[in-house]
């Protein structure tokens, strides 16, 4: 361990103001030990593949109240669409005939796997250990579980499975996991969730009702129960919101695979993005998308393998631009991660008036970027910055943070290296002919590496028994990628889920970053400024987000779940550089987790999906908000409205004034 001063200078801007701003901070920083390719020098990633393509206006849309369905258990009960990609989430239930409504084969669809992952978690069982690799398994001080909040809390429910099954008069699947979305302005919360979406004010009280994304998004249902058979439409997922503090506009993103049997299904798969019209959430919203087939058609580039869709399309801005982010896959291999770039003010400007033009999409392929490093490139995590600060050097730049942990040869299951992204010349989005130019370097971390399943607390499980099943389900976890980044005073804040050793027992945790970018010229420069474990000792906590303030203090949001807790809903305090060894459950579980996907019946291993996300985000106003999926009610039966028969899941939302 050893301090350093580090003197930040950078022109930076916070909505239309532009300032000068150095700053010098006094830090302590722990570097581990590395081996790998030299990191002197940031990459230049001009040569990758770059294209221009075409935003489509599809329509409009508000978010308004529907009918609700009785969420009775009806064939089909779980999509059956699939892509072929590990186990199968359906297959018959022959002790349960009564929740098991028909049987069928279907692979998970959204938060697909990466690959090289787990086939480098399979090859470390075998890798001899040399004097430096594979690296050791990262050692983590424990923080403390406290019976108290963070000052000036509030928390409320936020949406649950019952809400999402029972949504558009029950025209809905079964789904599992949330997938959390959460953006918060103007005195307005918004959340959503796989696959619903809703409005409530800042003292926790719904403004709208709930809706589905499908209708939301001008889309069939999810299914058409109205008819025999039942008809599936599109399938959407991964659900993304932010609001803008410069434009004061919403914009909630998602991914569709338009494989359904209604009525104009083509078969390709979009991003979607949803603009407000108003800085109202209630008001319209114009909606857009794009093709991310990527298979030559429809003016798409041609990828090997594909027809393709993107993976967990995630979702940044700064002043001039929005930014999305896929992990491209076909039906039998891996692309790597895509980049795309479009106009922030163009698009709010297309949103307000149907006569403006729509601006063009960029197109970068970073999958290669990586491979000196080990391996292609996958989530590659877009900045946002809910408090309107931007870097405005080179014309405007975007940052991004990725992890490495390829799975290759010495970093089977643990690495210590992160990639700090960035794109310039961000101004000209606005243009017909944007020239952004896209870096990257790789930089030294602290060790983090692929998490275990989390372990819960045993309690009621109706399902598990109405199957005929003695196992006590274990929560996924996923894998160590970039979770959201939020840049703030002139730092990227992020986390990854990480396996650790706390108090001699492996364990999941979170391992976080502070990691300071900087542009000069043609050369980017980016450091860990500081970083640390979250961890709770004989317990797990995993999908972290970081959400801080413009002066850098907020919370680190996860959900906790482990012998003494049944799923919760978690934060640490975020303060001075630091996250203070203090977790407080804001919402606590109140069951285990007892849905389908998990139970051999369903398909599963006894892992259940979890997740796959968490948010937190800062309202400009000084608090910090967040949300996490947790158990919410104690459930004897399979009955709503305590829960439904697949599932019983729960979000929970909360925010403090932070220090």
């Amino acid at each position: 361990m050893f301090s350093r001063s580090l003197a930040h200078c950078r022109r930076i801007g916070h909505a239309s103001v532009r300032v000068n701003r150095c700053f010098v901070s006094t830090i302590t920083l722990a570097l581990a030990a590395f081996a790998w390719p030299a990191l002197s020098a940031a990459q230049a990633a001009t040569n990758l593949p770059q294209t221009v393509g075409t935003l489509t206006r599809v329509g409009s849309s508000t978010i308004h109240t529907l009918p609700t369905g009785s969420g009775n258990v009806q064939d089909p009960e779980i999509d059956t669409t699939a892509l072929d990609d590990g186990p199968g989430l359906k297959v018959n239930a022959p002790n349960a005939a009564s929740i098991s409504a028909s049987a069928s084969n279907v692979s998970r669809r959204a938060n697909l796997r990466i690959p090289s992952k787990t086939a480098g978690v399979i090859r470390a069982a075998t890798t001899a250990r040399t004097s430096s690799l594979p690296l050791p398994e990262p050692v983590a001080h424990a923080s403390f579980v406290v019976p108290f909040q963070g000052f000036d809390f509030l928390g409320f429910n936020g949406l649950s499975h019952v809400d999402q099954r029972t949504a558009n008069g029950g025209n809905q699947y079964s789904l599992e996991p949330p997938d959390q979305g959460l953006c918060v302005g103007r005195g307005f919360v918004v959340e959503t969730v796989n696959t619903i979406i809703r409005v409530y004010d800042t003292g926790g009280n719904a403004v709208t009702g709930v809706e589905d994304l499908n209708t939301f998004f001008g889309l069939a249902p999810a299914v058409d129960r109205t008819v025999t058979p039942a008809v599936p439409g599109p399938f959407l997922a991964d659900p993304r919101c932010y609001y803008d503090s410069d434009t004061q506009r919403w914009f909630v993103s998602i991914l569709m695979q338009d494989s359904g049997g209604n009525p104009g299904a083509t078969g390709r798969n979009y991003n979607l993005l949803a603009v407000s019209q108003t800085p109202d959430p209630r008001g319209a919203f114009t909606i857009f998308g794009y093709d991310v087939t990527d298979d030559g058609l429809n003016g798409t580039p041609n990828h090997p393998g594909c027809p393709c869709f993107g993976d967990q399309p995630l979702l940044g801005a700064d002043h001039f631009g929005m930014y999305q982010t896929t992990n491209e896959f076909s039906a039998t291999g891996f692309n790597g991660a895509q980049i795309y770039a479009f106009s922030k003010q163009g698009i709010v400007e297309a949103a307000e008036s149907s006569t403006a033009p729509v601006p063009v999409l960029v197109r970068i392929d970073a999958a290669q970027a990586l491979v000196p490093y080990g391996g292609e490139s996958y989530s590659i995590q877009p900045a946002t910055s809910p408090a309107g600060e931007y870097d405005l050097d080179s014309h405007g730049t975007e940052f991004f943070l990725s992890a490495l942990q390829f799975g290759n040869p010495g970093y089977e299951v643990y690495d210590n290296r992160i990639a700090v992204w960035a794109m310039t010349n961000t101004r000209s989005l606005s243009s017909s002919t944007p020239a952004v130019s896209l870096r990257f370097k790789v930089i030294s971390s602290e060790t983090y590496g692929q998490p275990d399943p989390a372990t819960q607390k045993a309690g009621e499980t109706p399902l598990a028994d109405a199957l005929g099943d003695s196992i006590l389900e274990q929560l996924n976890t996923n894998d160590d990628r970039m979770n959201q980044v939020v840049y703030a005073n002139g730092i990227l804040y992020s986390g990854v889920n990480s396996k650790l050793s706390v108090a001699g027992a492996s364990q999941t945790g979170i391992a976080w970053f502070a990691v300071h970018p900087s542009v000069q010229g043609t050369n980017l420069n980016g450091s860990v400024v500081q970083q640390g474990y979250v961890a709770v000792k004989g317990n797990n906590v995993l999908f972290p987000s970081v959400g801080v303030s413009a002066r850098g203090q907020g919370v680190i949001a996860f959900s906790l779940s482990g012998p003494d807790y049944f799923p919760s809903a978690a934060y640490a305090d975020f303060a001075f550089g630091f996250a203070l060894p203090v977790v407080h459950i804001a919402g606590a579980g109140q069951d285990p987790e007892d849905g389908f996907t998990g139970y051999p019946q369903y398909g599963g291993n006894g892992v259940a999906r979890w997740g796959d996300y968490s948010a937190a985000v800062a309202d400009g106003n000084g608090r910090v908000w967040f949300a996490s999926e947790y158990i919410p009610n104690a459930c004897s039966t399979l009955t709503l409205p305590c829960r439904t028969s697949l599932a019983n899941w729960g979000s929970f939302i909360a925010s403090v004034n932070p220090f």
